[in-house]
């Protein structure tokens, strides 16, 4: 019981709770003021500048890297430009080249064309000359004929052919 008695004399003594307690408020709030300046010296001379360090590092990774970026598109478009350039270049001396090739080859092909040309008249030459001698040949190859079938028929007949009689004949009907 005699708990009962201290319990019930320190429930009189005490206001109740002692951070509403006036006697204690200047302690505390000198307290607090020391606390509140310890965070700020620990914050503004320790975290913050950290914070502030890496922040500024991570502007200049990324000021670095866009700056980067844009050197490289430069650098692309440049190349890119070279590149379709090359390309053009390139294009052009095809063609020039496939013209060069075009001309050698037409020019080629006209001489030979030339030379087949010549190749086929003096052929044609040749073989007028020689259907020209085969007609001449053929020719009197047929008064030939025709004078041995004159003096035949003139001999079947019954009759004696004279040469210069046939032959003069058969010179008559031939040419006209």
């Amino acid at each position: 019981m005699a708990t009962e008695t201290n319990g019930a004399d320190v429930a009189a003594s005490s206001p109740g709770m002692p951070q509403l307690d006036f006697s204690t408020w200047g302690n505390q709030i000198f307290w607090l003021v020391i606390t509140l300046v310890i965070i700020y010296m620990v914050l503004s001379k320790v975290a913050l500048p950290r914070i502030a360090a890496i922040l500024s590092e991570r502007q200049g990774t990324i000021t670095n890297d866009i700056a980067t970026a844009e050197d490289f598109k430069a650098k692309a478009k440049d190349a890119e430009a070279a590149y379709e350039k090359a390309l053009a270049d390139a294009r052009a001396e095809a063609q020039r080249i496939v013209a060069e090739a075009k001309a050698d080859i037409q020019s080629d092909l006209d001489v030979a064309i030339s030379k087949a040309d010549a190749e086929i008249a003096a052929k044609a030459a040749e073989s007028e000359k020689a259907i020209a001698e085969i007609r001449a040949g053929a020719a009197e190859a047929i008064q030939q004929v025709a004078k041995d079938t004159a003096q035949e028929i003139v001999a079947t007949f019954g009759g004696k052919a004279d040469a210069k009689a046939v032959d003069a004949a058969v010179d008559g009907q031939l040419k006209g």
